[in-house]
């Protein structure tokens, strides 16, 4: 009987400390961050090549810092990454980290997870995001003078400390209200992973 309740004792604390160590790895694993930022302005003076500073954006934070802990920076349409080097446009800045980023085709809700680390790309003397209408992330209508995202497109982004997010555009007016004054300001949805190397963006 003694020896049959010892045993049973021995159980009971396995399954606990089984039961701890499950909910502690639970706690381990953070929730995928979905959210949508609105008005982000990113000023730009000029036309076709820009000048002024690059309003910075963090995904871990969730919206403009000022320090070197950003991820991806906006001038009008100018879209730059903190890895790589500079050299590709007008008063460029610094890149002080290893982030990178490549525009894949597909729907948003549909790219589930980010590309092999192969296919993302850096700034140089090229960017990793083209510039120019047709070229990156939106088109420029002639007629209306507007600008538009392109639809299938989703911008992948492997963070300044190694996390991944996507980026869907929604638009580049004021309260998404196009018009020829209220430009240069980004309304777009993301979707950022808080787990370290984890590619999963669902």
């Amino acid at each position: 009987m003694k020896n049959l309740k010892a045993v049973l004792s021995v159980l009971s604390l396995t399954l606990v400390m089984i039961s701890c160590s499950s909910s502690e790895e639970e706690d381990l694993i953070k929730k995928v961050t979905t959210q949508k930022i609105s008005n982000l302005h990113a000023s730009g003076s000029g036309t076709g090549k820009y000048t002024g500073a690059f309003t910075k954006f963090s995904f871990s934070e969730g919206k403009q810092v000022d320090g070197d802990n950003w991820d991806i920076a906006f001038r009008a349409t100018e879209i730059i990454v903190n890895g790589g080097s500079k050299g590709a446009v007008l008063e460029d800045i610094d890149r002080v980290h290893d982030a990178a980023m490549v525009l894949k085709d597909g729907i948003f809700s549909s790219i589930i997870e980010a590309p092999s680390d192969s296919e993302f790309k850096q700034d140089g003397e090229q960017l990793a995001l083209e510039t120019g209408s047709g070229k990156g992330w939106y088109n420029y209508d002639h007629t209306t003078h507007l600008i538009s995202p392109i639809p299938g497109k989703v911008l992948l982004v492997k963070t300044h400390n190694g996390h991944y997010a996507k980026i869907e555009f929604l638009s580049y007016y004021k309260d998404a209200q196009p018009s020829m004054t209220g430009s240069q300001y980004y309304t777009f949805n993301y979707i950022y992973n808080p787990n370290k190397g984890d590619k999963e963006l669902q």
